[in-house]
């Protein structure tokens, strides 16, 4: 039986990221992750380097090995031992254990500036949607959350009010940023639903919204102005979409428009 208040180990935080601790540790880690900042970020770390890989290979781990990998023709080559190695990590990246060989110094192109971003909010939204005491840092309400987050993201930031959608700003949070600092804001709806707001520094033109979606969480994400933005919450897809338009329209002080006056880009996955 395994002891509920043991420490916690390097083992198990790997664990942890990538969904095999068992469930009676869970708790725990996740007890001991709110108490400990700094393991908590490199716990992040870890998720959005897995992330950015699952959304950029995922892809390749469901398609059928290449018949140039057949292993009875591998071994009758004079290179067998060259091909039987790239079999075998083909098959490994096949089982899940992409992340692990990347993360080791394999040489493979990585995700665009611009998808980065978008795993980091993605993996923010994930890790603190789920705290229970301490969701975000600075309460709403507090008159030094706006212009502290602004001044070190270095915009004028504002907290959109979304109560039309029955949704209630919590309060925010500085976050580390792929191109600097980086602003969260959570909102709470009725039934506990939780919606973020990540937005930073972004060195990517201008772009419409685009949607995707991964393990039934969504995001809208843009950039305006140098600055990038991603709403994350529930995989619901139109409901998403007119809280996105209500942001953009709020957050660049422009007069409330239609979602269609906006060129949406929908993708699968990020």
């Amino acid at each position: 039986m395994i002891d509920r208040n043991s420490p916690v180990t390097e083992d198990e935080l790997h664990a942890y990221v990538d969904g095999e601790l068992p469930a009676d540790r869970r708790s725990a880690v996740e007890a001991w992750l709110a108490s400990h900042p700094e393991q908590a970020a490199r716990v992040a770390e870890w998720r959005t380097q897995a992330d950015a890989i699952r959304a950029r290979y995922g892809a390749v781990a469901a398609q059928p090995p290449s018949a140039r990998f057949d292993l009875d023709k591998l071994t009758r080559s004079r290179r067998w031992w060259r091909a039987a190695a790239a079999a075998v990590l083909l098959a490994t990246f096949a089982a899940g254990g992409a992340a692990g060989w990347l993360a080791h110094g394999a040489s493979v192109a990585g995700p665009t500036p611009f998808e980065s971003f978008t795993v980091e909010a993605l993996t923010a939204h994930r890790l603190y949607i789920a705290e229970v005491r301490h969701p975000i840092e600075v309460r709403a309400g507090e008159q030094h959350l706006l212009p502290w987050l602004s001044r070190r993201v270095g915009t004028s930031l504002r907290a959109p009010e979304l109560e039309l959608f029955s949704l209630k700003l919590l309060g925010g949070r500085l976050l580390p940023g792929p191109n600097g600092p980086a602003a969260l804001f959570m909102y709470e709806g009725p039934t506990g639903e939780r919606y973020t707001i990540y937005c930073s520094r972004e060195q990517e033109p201008r772009t419409a919204l685009r949607y995707s979606i991964a393990d039934q969480i969504a995001a809208v994400h843009w950039v305006e102005a140098e600055i990038g933005y991603v709403v994350s919450g529930p995989a619901d897809r139109e409901r998403l979409l007119r809280i996105a338009q209500a942001i953009y329209d709020q957050m660049e002080n422009r007069p409330p428009t239609r979602s269609s006056d906006n060129r949406l880009i929908s993708r699968r996955g990020t």
